[in-house]
């Protein structure tokens, strides 16, 4: 297994960081007017942003879920707040990524689909070339911004946005430190022969020529503890992209064994992509388990070391379950009482669990129905630390909302996705879907119809009418990512 010993010293990477970044920034923020507020590293909170994969509204306890197990994400909601109307930046992987780093709705980012860069299609399995269409060397992202108010920033996992060599290098976008997957079709895989700390590959020869010894999720996990022992003075951001519970559908044999025999479990033979497994149901479940006790395991560890209570740490998902590779959404109810998987703009694929603690501050075992987006992490973050937030976002600031204080929550007109041929919007109660541009407008009201089966379009000619003003106008035409026909 790679040891601390293969990897960069951390604090010999952040001695030798170029001054050249902190200017970059500084360009990029020039019409934001960044404050100098909090100088003291004390009053500056940490932040941890812990993001599943593929994981459904419904597949933790605290929403729903009644046979995966959860304690750790459970105990988190009752200690914090859960938000029940949640919404991802996308319904895939990478565009999603892009509006949480970026502020930005999918109608206005940069990267509003999975396109693949690099090699003769971008990717192979084992190769450590391909990736992501990259963001811009001059794109403000929130760890561009809270690096320049005196953070350090990490991100293990699953990047997405962009190859190493691009300018999309999570290290050019703000992070200190990154170890984990740069393409996320590599991330399809838990035992790849190789991972990335910052722009050096890490080699697992453990896992070499199909080999499966050595879990990568695990070593994620590590890195990312390692990184707040090391950072424990604070302040850090942590942004943990942890790749469970994609699939393929692997996982270590002590956490199967949890769930092996508790169901009818038919094998999985390969038919939907990814690799078969004996026990797909089992395995699933396992993963996500595992997921959580590592959950567990970042918030022991800010309390074993004192800082608990100066840290926000979120949870969430970057989209909804997914419906392949083995995986069984309809036999756990993932998405429960939802309609659509991920890859669909229903509220399926991408009404997401969103779960924000930070003892003393949010109140324990609180819910918001605040309808709030990946778009109003950067803002929040900006309004927490008492920094002007960049005028070209979607985003709102929940912070009034963590905070008990919903007579000082803004609140949206409305909310944007658009993925391929799809657009959807959120206005109010009221959600609005079209499924290619030509095609009939469909409407639901989400305050009665959650699981969006009656459509009202004709019953509300004034709504959809402002709907369909709206497709057109909530967005900006992309040359790398059009909306399709």
């Amino acid at each position: 297994m790679p040891t601390r010993q293969n990897v960069l010293n951390r604090r010999d990477f952040l001695r030798t960081i170029t001054a050249g970044s902190a200017a970059i920034v500084l360009h990029g923020c020039q019409n934001t007017g960044l404050s100098s507020a909090g100088k003291d590293p004390k009053t500056k909170p940490n932040i941890v942003y812990i993001l599943a994969d593929d994981l459904g509204y419904a597949e933790v306890g605290c929403y729903g879920q009644k046979k995966i197990k959860t304690p750790n994400i459970d105990k988190l909601a009752a200690k914090g707040m859960k938000f029940t109307q949640h919404y991802s930046g996308n319904p895939v992987c990478a565009p999603s990524r892009c509006a949480l780093m970026t502020g930005k709705h999918t109608g206005h980012t940069q990267v509003r689909g999975n396109k693949q860069v690099g090699g003769a299609k971008g990717w192979k399995l084992g190769s450590t070339i391909g990736g992501q269409w990259p963001l811009k060397a001059n794109t403000m992202t929130v760890a561009k911004i809270l690096k320049e108010a005196g953070y350090t920033t990490g991100a293990f996992g699953k990047w997405g946005l962009g190859i190493v060599n691009s300018t999309g290098n999570p290290n050019k976008q703000g992070f200190d430190e990154f170890y984990g997957y740069i393409c996320q079709r590599q991330a399809h895989t838990y035992y790849s022969n190789h991972l990335w700390h910052n722009d050096k590959v890490v080699k697992i020869p453990e896992n070499e020529n199909g080999k499966e010894a050595v879990y990568s999720h695990d070593l994620i996990a590590r890195e990312a503890l390692n990184f707040i022992e090391d950072n424990k003075a604070g302040p850090f951001f942590l942004y943990v992209p942890f790749t469970i519970p994609h699939v393929a559908l692997q996982v270590p044999e002590d956490s199967l064994a949890e769930y092996k025999g508790k169901w009818p479990d038919p094998p999985y033979t390969g038919d939907k992509g990814y690799f078969p497994h004996k026990y797909p149901r089992a395995c699933y479940a396992a993963m996500v388990t595992r997921m959580d006790r590592d959950v567990g395991r970042i918030t022991s560890l800010l309390k074993q070391l004192g800082i608990e209570n100066n840290t926000l740490v979120i949870f969430t998902s970057d989209n909804g379950p997914t419906f392949n590779g083995g995986s069984d959404s309809a036999f756990f109810e993932s998405a429960k009482p939802l309609r659509g998987l991920k890859g669909s703009v229903y509220e399926g694929g991408i009404r997401v669990p969103f779960i924000a603690r930070w003892p003393g501050k949010i109140k324990a075992g609180s819910t918001s129905n605040y309808i709030s987006a990946f778009w109003d992490f950067l803002p929040t973050c900006t309004d927490l630390l008492g920094l002007n937030t960049p005028d070209d976002i979607d985003g709102i600031s929940m912070l009034p909302t963590l905070l008990g204080q919903p007579r000082k929550q803004k609140q949206h007109e409305y909310l944007y996705w658009e993925l391929g041929r799809q657009q959807a919007i959120r206005m109010g109660d009221f959600k609005a879907l079209r499924l290619r541009q030509n095609q009939k407008i469909q409407l639901y009201n989400l305050k009665d119809d959650i699981g969006e089966q009656n459509d009202i379009a004709d019953a509300k000619p004034q709504i959809t009418a402002k709907m369909a003003e709206l497709f057109v106008t909530a967005r900006t035409e992309s040359e790398v990512f059009p909306l399709r026909k």
